[in-house]
């Protein structure tokens, strides 16, 4: 599979890129106008043991480029990892939009998404709890759209002025800078306490969802509500979803605090190897519309930001197909320089009233300006379009493009006046028409006070273990706040949304049961669920711990079985090196129990072998118990039941033992797509 998408055609992003590409290997040194040089171990001296001398050119231009390598990292979003790939629509949408890249099933659009983590810095840890960002950049024929997403349907806040407050509360506190890419501190929670509307955001960070399997098991969300409109000037109402192929899928949050110290680049491993090893991550393009006259038809407002439509109420229609099929050649020049912008849309898409979207139409623009040097960050190779530009606009700090002619303005004669506005028949963009009257004010309407509805709704959408780990994930983050006060604000803010969930966590953390509180809503949104996500074994890791003296025969059976189906296994020994089975077949090592972790695995593959020892028994058990306590599936042959009948966990739900090969691969591999057996209790 790998080698066939190297000898794909290059699409346009590609070609566009060649340009800039280059491959040092073999090449001779030069400075960076071209001229080669003879040395480049020494500065230039007066004298061996003298000063170093200021015409030394290559010196100053080596040492200056270096001292100049890091920009700004990104204020939030600054750990990320990308990919390149392509998006196919399934069927026409031309009775929605005009968007050409949405028209025609046999096209592929070039893309280029980053995925990322919100709150940490760009060395945190990719394990955190924390929304993650999922932001696509199309490159189409009309030009670039960006649908800049998260791994989160709603936000904290509703209206862009409280970002900068909502983004300084849950970075680490300004007097020591602590704790890094974490929310459990008093500034945080002190902030929800008092920003209410931020209720809904809130109950979804301390859910699963907030600490994904990978980034290729994580949905997206547009947030916002968006406009799509079409040749005839009719407009509806869009939200968009990305839906992995693979299913939504989380860990649980003693892996993740385990991952992150074991192998902090967790999730971009993951997808980077995902890549490599041809098993390319694949995401559903789905978008719930509403016609204009439906504006007002729901309890809620339709542009509040921390509100959802529940996808029984309106669902989701599955429109295209994203693949990532390519990884970058060079991480900063692409993933680090990449800039997105909810603002850069084609035809056919526009924008609502939603007042955080409308902040975010000039933050980020006003952001590149900073971190990559200027106006011209759209020639950076990353975020240069594909189809031709011509405009005015011109010089700034790193202008590339090399404008011909006299003219540069609008209206002229000198040069036909041109460039000239293209007319909608012509592709030219329109915004649309909507009317708008009103006093200037600074307020918000009636409709956007309601903060508690839907984070109820969530909450009655968990299945009982979903709930627990709410729990458990409040009691958590308010346990590490120093406050009693705001501790007790907390807990008081969230009897609102259900009882069931403060009282547990008010005894948790010491507070005062609520004394009041409680919910009317009953209703319940199914598709909040992860429980109720699409399972595929396809690309799952499992451990298989083996020793000398393995059944060679059912061992190759049961391994071939995983690749069929795409799980991947990885071999854990005593030692490195080389184990040999019993009719001498043998296999490579990966890992031995220091080097690696149950956390790092989907299940665990029991084989043993006729030669082992105490020490190895020992390693084993505990890898072992952890895999269990994580609620994983776990596999036995042979000498390997034994094991686990001694441990006592044979009889447990999600654990496989048999000796008929064929029944053990199937019912194994079933159980590594089931992904956890939470009715199992910890031992």
């Amino acid at each position: 599979m790998k080698d066939d998408s190297k000898s794909k055609k290059k699409n346009l992003k590609n070609q566009q890129l060649d340009y800039f590409r280059v491959d040092d290997k073999g090449k001779k040194l030069t400075t960076n106008q071209g001229l080669k040089m003879a040395e480049d171990e020494f500065s230039l001296k007066a004298g061996e043991r003298g000063p170093t001398l200021m015409e030394d050119f290559h010196f100053r231009e080596k040492l200056t480029h270096f001292d100049h390598e890091r920009i700004p990292e990104r204020v939030v979003h600054a750990r990320g990892f990308a990919a390149h790939g392509e998006f196919q629509v399934y069927q026409s949408m031309a009775k929605y939009t005009k968007a050409k890249f949405l028209q025609d099933p046999t096209k592929k659009t070039p893309v280029f998404v980053r995925f990322s983590t919100v709150n940490g810095s760009r060395g945190s840890a990719d394990t955190v709890r924390d929304a993650r960002g999922f932001a696509t950049k199309f490159y189409t024929e009309e030009g670039n759209y960006d649908l800049v997403a998260n791994n989160i349907p709603v936000f904290f806040i509703q209206d862009g002025i409280k970002f900068p407050d909502v983004v300084h509360a849950f970075k680490p506190e300004p007097h020591n800078e602590i704790p890094q890419a974490s929310t459990a501190h008093d500034t945080f929670w002190d902030f929800v306490a008092n920003n209410q509307e931020s209720a809904h955001m809130i109950m979804w960070i301390m859910s699963d969802r907030a600490i994904p399997r990978s980034f290729r098991m994580m949905e997206g969300f547009g947030v916002h509500t968006f406009r799509f409109v079409n040749d005839q000037g009719e407009a509806f109402f869009v939200k968009f979803h990305w839906k992995p192929v693979l299913g939504t899928h989380s860990i649980v949050w003693e892996e993740a605090q385990t991952i992150a110290g074991k192998d902090p680049d967790y999730h971009r491993r993951d997808l980077w190897s995902a890549i490599e090893r041809g098993q390319f991550p694949e995401y559903e393009l789905g978008v719930q519309i509403l016609p204009e006259k439906d504006e007002f038809a729901f309890d809620f407002d339709i542009l509040d930001a921390t509100k959802l439509w529940p996808e029984e109420d309106v669902p989701v229609h599955i429109i295209g197909k994203l693949t990532l099929n390519r990884n970058v050649d060079n991480f900063f020049a692409e993933t680090e320089q990449v800039a997105f912008h909810p603002g850069h849309v084609v035809p056919g898409i526009d924008f609502t009233n939603d007042p955080l979207l409308q902040a975010r139409l000039f933050s980020y623009t006003d952001t590149q300006l900073l971190r990559l040097g200027g106006p011209n960050f759209h020639e950076i190779p990353i975020n240069k379009p594909i189809c031709p530009f011509h405009n005015n606009q011109r010089d700034g700090f790193h202008r590339q493009t090399i404008n011909v002619g006299r003219v540069d303005y609008h209206k002229n004669s000198l040069a036909g006046n041109t460039p000239a506005p293209a007319s909608p028949k012509e592709g030219g963009y329109t915004h649309y028409e909507e009317k708008v009257e009103g006093r200037k004010v600074r307020s918000r309407s009636d409709s956007f006070k309601d903060h508690f509805s839907q984070a109820t709704l969530f909450w009655n959408s968990m299945t009982l273990v979903e709930k627990e780990h709410i729990i458990d994930a409040f009691t958590f983050e308010l346990g590490h706040v120093k406050s009693e006060s705001v501790r007790q604000q907390v807990v008081d803010m969230f009897a609102n949304v259900s009882l069931d969930l403060a009282i547990p966590v008010a005894k948790n953390i010491g507070a005062n049961i609520p004394k009041s509180g409680g919910s009317t809503v009953t209703k319940a949104s199914p598709a909040l669920s992860q429980l109720n996500s699409r399972k595929s074994p396809a690309t799952r890791k499992v451990a298989v711990i083996l020793t000398d003296g393995f059944n060679d025969a059912d061992v190759t059976y049961v391994l071939k079985m995983f690749l069929h189906y795409g799980i991947l296994p990885e071999f854990i020994s005593e030692n490195l090196g080389t184990v040999t089975g019993s009719s001498g077949t043998t296999f490579d090592v990966q890992h031995n129990f220091l080097t690696t972790d149950a956390a790092l695995y989907d299940g665990v593959y029991m084989v043993r072998g006729s030669h082992e020892n105490v020490t190895f028994n020992k390693d084993a058990a505990s890898f072992i118990k952890e895999a269990f306590n994580q609620y994983k599936p776990i596999g036995a042959t042979h000498e390997g039941k034994r094991w686990l009948e001694v441990d006592g966990i044979g009889n447990s739900p999600g654990v496989v033992m048999a000796d008929d090969m064929e029944w053990f691969a199937q019912a194994f591999i079933q159980a590594m797509a089931e992904h956890r057996y939470w009715q199992r209790e910890k031992v």
